[in-house]
């Protein structure tokens, strides 16, 4: 592709491109000239797989570690390691606080087992789908009741409700409907020891 010539002002190309090149190329505020795209390619060319068996190992023992430290990390509430859905001050106080309760959710799966071994008896069945129902009635209550103390707590602590952030009870519902021993990032705090806002 041919370069066309720079027009100036007053329409005239009395300078070319290979003028302005040349103004381009001198080290103006970095001290060097920037590199061409095909510097750049060549700096950036390397092989995508390590040559070499040892180099493979010890690449994988690299990956494998750091894999490691970010699970553990994560199962421990660092920060650092957490998803985005898990981050912020508000969060963490949400998870205390969930986990220092006894939610109706945490019995779910128990009860989801109890059902379905239940469900094997026809004359029980009527009757375990009415008790499960209440029970889902039950947990839904308790999670709306829940996610509303906490937003009202952190709206008292924050100085309003517009300093909460958005989707909190959703978050504290869904920790709620978990059994504690599944819960990640793990409870940090036992139950009874709720957190200050």
């Amino acid at each position: 592709m041919a370069k066309a010539p720079i027009i100036s002002p007053d329409n005239s190309a009395s300078k070319t491109t290979s003028e302005f090149t040349t103004a381009v190329d001198s080290p103006v505020g970095k001290g060097r000239p920037t590199p061409s795209r095909k510097e750049r390619e060549a700096a950036n060319r390397r092989p995508l797989v390590p040559v070499g068996k040892e180099a493979r190992k010890e690449q994988r023992g690299r990956v494998a570690e750091q894999r490691n430290r970010a699970r553990i990390g994560l199962a421990n509430g660092e920060e650092k390691f957490l998803p985005a859905r898990d981050k912020g001050e508000q969060r963490k106080y949400v998870r205390d606080y969930i986990d220092a309760r006894w939610s109706v959710g945490e019995a779910m799966i128990p009860i989801m087992v109890i059902v379905i071994l239940l469900s094997l008896i026809p004359a029980a069945s009527a009757f375990t789908l009415i008790a499960l129902w209440g029970f889902f009635v039950f947990a839904i209550i308790d999670c709306l009741l829940v996610g509303q103390r906490i937003r009202s707590k952190l709206a008292a602590a924050h100085g309003g409700a517009d300093k909460v952030e958005t989707g909190l009870r959703w978050y504290a519902a869904m920790r709620a409907l978990q059994m504690k021993p599944m819960r990640l990032p793990k409870p940090q705090v036992k139950r009874g020891e709720f957190p200050t806002a």
